[in-house]
């Protein structure tokens, strides 16, 4: 078996789908690569992965919004094609055993776990106030209110 991870950010909303009485979610995720060529300038070089996750779980799918950062694992699939031109093509698919939230862009919709600000700096999550007083059978820890 061969096992691919992969950390980016997703191109666009998540759609939730029902195929034959199973539920998937269909999402991309691009990661970017820099480096420079051989001249000294700097590259960008987008890799776009097609993903599939096939899941009963789907209350990850209103999390998935186009900008959030997430960490997916799965098996790969690599489909060639020839276009409409004659030039062949590739497009690496991957059926999805495991995703995770790893951040957000800052934007009113997305939920407010820490992320990325517009200016390209890591924003930490907000700090919890605990300095109230409690008994010894109060909670201080905060609740985590994400479905999984």
């Amino acid at each position: 078996m061969i096992k691919l991870t992969a950390i980016g950010n997703l191109g666009k909303d998540a759609i939730l789908n029902n195929v034959n009485g199973k539920n998937v979610i269909n999402f991309t995720v691009a990661h970017t690569e820099r480096y420079k060529d051989a001249q000294g300038n700097q590259k960008d070089k987008t890799t776009w992965v097609d993903c599939a996750y096939w899941t009963e779980r789907t209350g990850i799918a209103p999390y998935l919004k186009k900008g959030t950062q997430v960490y997916v694992e799965g098996q790969p699939d690599v489909r060639t094609y020839t276009t409409k031109e004659g030039t062949n093509g590739a497009t690496l698919s991957l059926r999805v055993s495991s995703v995770q939230l790893l951040g957000s862009r800052n934007n009113d919709t997305a939920p407010s776990s820490g992320g990325y600000a517009s200016g390209g700096g890591y924003q930490p999550a907000p700090a919890v106030n605990t300095s109230s007083s409690s008994n010894s059978n109060d909670i201080t820890e905060p609740f985590d209110d994400l479905p999984f």
